[in-house]
């Protein structure tokens, strides 16, 4: 979704007063924990979120969420199950929150908010269709090159460690591959 389009779907939801709650997270304070179900929508308001699961004593980095962007914990959100997603902010994070029948209800509401909702979730099966690409390529110096050229921003924001693992590879290759 263009930014254009974003604001203008939050301004929507700032003039309809639905928003619910409102958080400040502290530096690596867990939004949600793993086996949690979270159904409710973020809108990040500053600070950077980063989603994660735990495993082989390792944790792998699935995407991240940055100031004026839209998330959710999209596994628990569709099926309204627990999940082994964490999310946790990198940073003082702060964020407004909508319940999933609120953020529904005010979608379906609307043929253009439907039509939105729609191109949103076009988009979301895009970037997962796109970071499945970068996984299944094995040179790590393609994989940079294809996330930097995609998500410039991610470089601006996220510490290396978090962008490597991101990235499936360590921080060392990652630090080799960026001074090539």
């Amino acid at each position: 979704m263009n930014n254009a389009t974003l604001q203008c779907l939050i301004e929507a939801i700032d003039e309809n007063d639905l928003w619910e709650d409102h958080l400040v997270l502290d530096r690596h304070q867990l939004l949600k924990r793993a086996g949690e179900s979270d159904t409710r929508v973020y809108w990040v308001k500053e600070g950077c979120l980063r989603f994660f699961i735990r495993a082989d004593r390792k944790e792998h980095s699935i995407r991240f969420g940055y100031a004026g962007d839209l998330v959710a914990a999209l596994d628990s959100f569709i099926t309204e199950e627990a999940s082994p997603l964490e999310v946790q902010a990198l940073r003082r994070t702060e964020v407004k929150l909508l319940s999933k029948s609120t953020y529904k209800a005010f979608m379906e509401a609307s043929e253009d908010r439907r039509q939105l909702w729609n191109l949103l979730l076009e988009q979301l099966v895009h970037q997962q269709m796109e970071r499945e690409y970068d996984l299944l390529i094995n040179s790590p110096l393609e994989r940079y090159k294809r996330v930097l050229k995609r998500s410039p921003r991610l470089f601006q924001e996220v510490p290396l460690k978090y962008i490597a693992s991101y990235l499936r590879m360590t921080p060392e290759t990652l630090s080799r591959v960026q001074n090539s």
